[in-house]
């Protein structure tokens, strides 16, 4: 082994490195022995219990104009919390908003965390009928905040209600003119 020394303290270290496994080959009774081994079931009971996991169910409206949130219990029944885009700003026009519908969801986020809930299942829906099919820009918003939040996501679901049959639209044979 070559050893460059830099340092006297250095090289007096490094001598006793090498020094150290020679004696304990020598001098086996020196060798500490090793702690003895507990039993596996004491080390399971003194685990740490896993915290309870309680579910809601976070209903999201989300239109062209406003974004609804309304947290409610697995069945659907107890409201737990509840915020809207129109709640956080000011003017009209606002409402719909992605920075109005996360306001809304960091509101509802505080909420329900002190209800001790940790998870929740979301249910997105638009106005759908014979309105717009997709949700509106709120949606997204809601769905990323909640996450930050430190509750974690279940389901995410689509029920924007789709008609199986309606009135005829407006227009005529022609279509609508312009």
């Amino acid at each position: 082994m070559v050893v460059f020394v830099v340092d006297k303290k250095e090289a007096a270290q490094s001598e006793a490195k090498t020094e150290a496994p020679k004696a304990a080959k020598e001098a086996p009774e020196a060798v500490a022995s090793p702690p003895p081994q507990q039993p596996a079931a004491q080390e399971h009971a003194e685990a740490p219990k896993p915290r309870v996991q309680r579910w809601a169910v976070a209903h999201v409206y989300s239109s062209k104009n406003d974004t609804i949130i309304t947290v409610t219990d697995l069945s659907g029944a107890e409201t737990i919390a509840k915020a809207s885009g129109g709640m956080i700003v000011k003017a009209d026009r606002e409402e719909g908003k992605p920075y109005a519908a996360m306001q809304a969801a960091m509101r509802v986020a505080n909420e329900v965390k002190n209800k001790g809930i940790t998870g929740l299942h979301i249910r997105i829906r638009a106005p759908g009928g014979n309105g717009a099919k997709t949700p509106g820009a709120g949606a997204q918003a809601v769905v990323r905040s909640l996450a930050r939040m430190g509750l974690k996501i279940g389901k995410i679901e689509d029920v924007t209600p789709i008609p199986t049959d309606t009135t005829k639209r407006p227009g005529g044979r022609r279509g609508r003119r312009v």
